[in-house]
């Protein structure tokens, strides 16, 4: 039996490049810093205009026009189960791809390129719960914190379960 600490750093190692070291765009979302592997983000943009989706799940803010081509936006802090920001006009976005469509994850705000060595993936530890861990797959310890990992196909599986 494969334990979830195994499952984790098993995860990190495949997507390591030759040195062991992994590559994370972060984001912050309602003060808690989340990494997405640099393969997986497209772009990262400033979003004017979401076109709502009538009965859409409500994580899906709406659709994006992005250089001609129809974009899904997701909210993150709904995925999440936070509450949304108020009044809230300025949102940056992720721009990603999964089985040939494109999403925006709608995110308070876009920082560095964070790089860390496979081995240090942790699992999530036990106070990370829900849907917190049902769509990460582990965590890297920071001097103030933690990086939550998202894990994309189950973040995106989650938004099509709710639907």
């Amino acid at each position: 039996m494969i334990t979830q600490s195994q499952e984790t750093r098993s995860l990190a190692a495949t997507k390591a490049d030759g040195s062991g070291e992994i590559a994370y765009v972060a984001m912050k979302v309602g003060g808690q810093i989340f990494g997405l592997p640099i393969n997986d983000v497209h772009e990262v943009f400033s979003v004017t205009r979401i076109t709502p989706v009538p009965l859409a799940p409500p994580m899906v803010t709406g659709l994006i026009n992005l250089r001609g081509r129809v974009v899904t936006a997701i909210c993150l802090r709904t995925l999440l189960g936070l509450d949304e920001t108020p009044g809230r006009q300025d949102r940056m976005a992720v721009g990603l791809e999964s089985g040939g469509e494109l999403f925006a994850l709608l995110v308070d705000s876009v920082g560095d390129v964070m790089r860390f060595h496979a081995s240090t993936l942790e699992p999530c530890p036990v106070h990370i719960g829900g849907v917190w861990r049902s769509v990460s797959h582990g965590v890297h310890r920071l001097e103030t914190g933690i990086l939550v990992i998202l894990d994309l196909k189950r973040a995106l599986g989650t938004m099509q379960r709710a639907a």
